[in-house]
Parts: structure tokens; C-alpha cells; sequence
């Protein structure tokens, strides 16, 4: 079983960055890919970002936040990483991270085991 826990989240003004870490529990975290998702009032829960499992040598992004975030794995830490540059207005939502066994990567929330407790993302226009 794996527990994450999320950190980072503030309040920053449009065309900033924040760092996003999620960081885990357990010895076999690299053995888990993870996502990144986020989830404003009223709407669905939208992926962002994944990482594949071991190395982490495969991402994937959302169209939305393509050349703007960057996800990143740091095994050795048990932490997964969301850089997020250029942040918009629309950007503001709570992010969450979330962990999956399965070998392929998936975008769908659906699919993910284990989630964090999330962190609120502000962005002011």
C-alpha cells in the first residue's frame, strides 16, 4: 500500500510557478506510476501529467498544460514532482497525485489505487 501526501499548493499571481511534490510512503514506490490531476468547483476531475513506473522515462501531459507543466520522479526521495510555469487564472483548482500498479500508464482517474488528500492551487488574474 502506498500513501501520498501532497505539498506545495499557494496562492501565486498569473504568469508565475509553483512546484508541486507528492511524496510517498513505502519501498516499492518506483514500482508505482503516477498522476497528476486537479479538480475546480463544479467540474470533473482532469488529468494532468504521469510518469511511468521505475525511472520514470515516459510522461505524459493534458493538451491544456503541455509546455507549460513539467512532471518529474526522484525514486531516491519516494517524490514525485509537478513544475508548473506560466500558470493562468484557469490553472486554479485542487491538485491531487495519485498512484497506479499498472504497467501501462493510464490518463484515466479511474484507474489510479491510491490518492493524496490534495493541495488548493490559487492563481489570481
Amino acid at each position: 500500500q502506498v500513501q501520498l501526501v501532497e505539498s506545495g499548493g499557494g496562492l501565486v499571481q498569473a504568469g508565475g510557478s509553483l512546484r508541486l511534490s507528492c511524496a510517498a510512503s513505502g519501498r516499492t514506490f518506483s514500482r508505482y506510476a503516477v498522476g497528476w490531476f486537479r479538480q475546480a468547483p463544479g467540474k470533473e476531475r482532469e488529468f494532468l501529467a504521469a510518469v511511468s513506473r521505475g525511472g520514470g522515462g515516459s510522461q505524459y501531459y493534458a493538451d491544456s498544460v503541455k509546455g507549460r507543466f513539467t512532471i518529474s520522479r526522484d525514486n531516491a526521495k519516494n517524490t514525485v514532482y509537478l513544475q508548473m510555469n506560466s500558470l493562468k487564472a484557469e490553472d486554479t483548482a485542487v491538485y491531487y497525485c495519485a498512484a497506479d500498479r499498472q504497467i501501462m500508464v493510464t490518463t484515466n482517474h479511474w484507474d489510479y489505487d491510491y490518492w493524496g488528500q490534495g493541495t488548493q492551487v490559487t492563481v489570481s488574474s
